[in-house]
């Protein structure tokens, strides 16, 4: 029997981003080009993981305990639900990271929280991604990995997109992880 999920879907606020002529958009954070290559948006990400924090803190408050939360999501929010989580003060049931990579990795070993360790997290992304290339994700999920952390990472005959498959094999971690 699967367990009862609580989804929650929140949107990114409107901002400028830049590798989009500066039109603004739903953003967690600027984004100055796709490569990863330049100096990512520092204190645009900090600000979303307060927003998302905010959203941890509200679930924990209604009397979901923490380590019965997984924070998930895709392209951007994917790239957020893993800086937030392997920051995160308390323990919670793991990370999903679809077509995204980590944000200022550089800064992982010095923020990582030791509650989320061993924080269980799905990554999957398509090998035809234009949007994240495959080898910015996939260096985040090696440096996961070199950290300790226990990554499930599977990829897809995709583009920047979702496919059923993918959804199967994020529906089996989700119950093997809050089963």
């Amino acid at each position: 029997m699967a367990p009862s999920i609580r989804w929650i879907f929140p949107h990114a606020p409107f901002r400028p981003v830049t590798v989009n002529a500066g039109a603004d958009m739903r953003a967690w954070f600027d984004i100055a080009s796709l490569d990863g290559e330049v100096d990512e948006d520092d204190a645009g990400i900090r600000e979303s993981a307060a927003a998302i924090g905010a959203l941890v803190h509200a679930e924990r408050e209604s009397g979901i305990a923490t380590d019965r939360i997984i924070l998930a999501g895709f392209s951007q929010g994917g790239a957020m639900a893993l800086f937030t989580a392997l920051r995160w003060p308390e323990r919670l049931a793991g990370a999903a990271a679809l077509s995204c990579w980590l944000p200022l990795p550089g800064t992982l070993t010095a923020e990582a929280h030791r509650a989320n360790s061993s924080l269980p997290v799905f990554m999957a992304h398509g090998a035809m991604d234009p949007m994240v290339a495959m080898g910015l994700a996939e260096r985040s999920k090696d440096l996961l990995r070199a950290s300790g952390y226990p990554v499930t990472w599977l990829t897809y005959p995709m583009a920047h997109t979702l496919c059923a498959a993918e959804v199967t094999d994020l529906r089996e971690w989700l119950l093997g992880v809050l089963g």
